[in-house]
């Protein structure tokens, strides 16, 4: 039996990705570690995010033997994936705004991105939206508060409706044709942002392109194992369980994880 690809994210954002995974590898075992306690990675020093996930990577390595890491969250990409790939020897897949497909979809020439404020402020960001602006007009739009919102059950909520209709509508009214989801936590929004955009509007997130470049890096094992998911998380299981059956729409247990320091 091959060792279990890991996912990370602060909350439940990397479950969207995670469910690209199962559906693209059905027979893969997957161990999703969602670190609860410090979400959002969003609004956090980008020092704290890459020493969490460094800690993370490595007490999964340890204790789960895992053969890829995917780090299913665009801040903890931007802060951590290059020390990530420099510290660990498995292969480690990161999350990227999937602007390139964005500008190349884009008939008016005009291009959305909803991300965090750390996502958009990161150099890697940036290094993205130098190879690509020459290319289209690109609007970029903080959306503090929506990762807030899933983590703490609201995503239905009117509060949040309003928030994210905030976020939105002036983009439409820009002129966008094309909107890029640039955190794993924003598909679970789709279905309310495509009533904001209408049909005429390209929806964009990277969870399906993180899958395939998994499928890619890792030993796959045979049709004839069957696949399954362990969960864990440092935050409240029991709350964290309800919140993501709710997303999920299926019975999902997770477990207490506490990462650790191996020693010296």
């Amino acid at each position: 039996m091959n060792n279990a690809i890991g996912i990370f994210d602060s909350g439940l954002g990397g479950l969207t990705v995670l469910r690209e995974l199962q559906a693209m590898m059905p027979h893969e075992h997957f161990v999703y570690v969602a670190d609860s306690k410090y979400a959002p990675y969003g609004n956090k020093d980008s020092e704290m995010v890459l020493q969490r996930s460094l800690l993370i990577a490595e007490t999964l390595i340890q204790t789960q033997n895992i053969q890829s890491l995917v780090v299913a969250c665009n801040t903890a990409t931007a802060a951590a994936v290059h020390q990530l790939r420099k510290t660990l020897y498995i292969p480690v897949i990161g999350m990227e705004p999937a602007l390139k497909p964005a500008v190349e979809r884009s008939k008016s020439g005009i291009v959305g991105i909803l991300a965090t404020e750390n996502t958009l402020q990161s150099d890697k960001f940036s290094n993205l939206l130098d190879a690509h602006q020459h290319k289209a007009r690109i609007l970029t739009q903080p959306c503090a508060g929506l990762v807030e919102a899933i983590e703490q059950g609201e995503l239905h909520s009117r509060k949040t409706k309003d928030l994210l209709a905030s976020y939105v509508l002036p983009l439409v009214d820009e002129g966008v044709d094309t909107l890029v989801l640039g955190c794993t936590h924003y598909p679970w929004f789709e279905s309310m942002i495509r009533e904001l955009v209408g049909d005429d509007v390209t929806i964009i997130s990277t969870g399906k392109a993180v899958a395939r470049q998994v499928q890619k890096q890792v030993e796959l094992n045979s049709e004839s194992a069957k696949g399954h998911v362990s969960f864990y998380t440092t935050g409240d299981a029991g709350q964290v369980s309800q919140l993501a059956g709710l997303l999920l729409q299926s019975n999902i247990v997770f477990q207490s994880f506490s990462p650790q320091h191996s020693e010296p």
